[in-house]
């Protein structure tokens, strides 16, 4: 039987991180039961000090982590999927604690994985929306994007979204530990080494909302950061096969909200 995991790395997310746990473990009910890692870099406000109690109040599904320091997102997520992996947890998904990702939208990533091996919640296909977002964030979100698109190929709408699930046998073929990046770009070289090794990827249509508590953890220098990256990604995917790529292309499909019973 699946045991689906939800990371959620945290930075100062105190007020958030209760009730997203609670709405976590309500959208998987009986169905989907959805166990949560929290992945705190020692915050500040005491989130390291909400999670234990969370995970005190409900063991076994909610799992405290507590890492030395503040090391990125990338890092985080990095340490979370070895954890699920050699946990046994199948399959692992991905997503902020701020509520711009709706839980209520995990069994419909899980259900892609029936089909696919990796399911990203996509702003950018028909039925995916940022309506809360002004105008620069918008700009500056669809030139990454299209950027991305541009650059490395692939047919895939939302490079830099940050709400994923991954079947486990493709978290291994992944090598995610190996992973560097961060931010956005971390986010854009997982979904690139995907395409690369031939996953099965889908687009799960998504309403991003913006964040109503605490503050956000995107910089600009995790922008020039990704900058770099898709050059160094560019340079990397010229020497693929044409029809490897086109087999990206051909591999990533849209998938409407749907709940569905467990992937085999």
């Amino acid at each position: 039987m699946p045991r689906p995991l939800v990371l959620v790395p945290t930075y100062d997310e105190r007020e958030n991180l209760a009730p997203l746990v609670a709405a976590i473990r309500h959208a998987g009910a009986a169905r989907w039961p959805f166990a949560v890692m929290v992945l705190d870099d020692a915050s500040p406000d005491g989130t390291g000090a909400v999670a234990d109690a969370l995970a005190a109040s409900h063991p076994g599904e909610v799992i405290a982590v507590h890492r030395p320091a503040r090391a990125g997102l990338g890092r985080a997520y990095a340490d979370g999927f070895a954890r699920a992996l050699a946990g046994g947890w199948d399959p692992v998904f991905q997503m902020d604690c701020d509520f711009s990702h709706d839980p209520a939208v995990l069994p419909a990533l899980a259900a892609a994985l029936h089909d696919a091996d990796v399911a990203i919640g996509s702003r950018y296909v028909p039925g995916g929306a940022i309506p809360d977002w002004p105008w620069p964030r918008r700009m500056l979100s669809a030139a990454a994007n299209r950027l991305a698109r541009a650059a490395l190929g692939g047919g895939l709408r939302d490079w830099t979204s940050g709400f994923r699930g991954f079947r486990a046998e493709a978290l291994r073929a992944l090598d995610v530990g190996a992973l560097r990046s961060d931010g956005y770009g971390y986010q854009i070289e997982l979904a690139w080494r995907s395409l690369r090794a031939g996953l099965r990827v889908a687009e799960v249509p998504i309403v991003f909302r913006d964040r109503t508590r605490g503050r956000s953890k995107l910089s600009r220098r995790t922008v020039i950061e990704a900058a770099f990256l898709l050059a160094r990604l560019r340079t990397a995917s010229s020497g693929l096969a044409p029809r490897a790529v086109t087999a990206y292309g051909s591999a990533v499909t849209a998938h409407r909200q749907r709940a569905s019973t467990p992937p085999s």
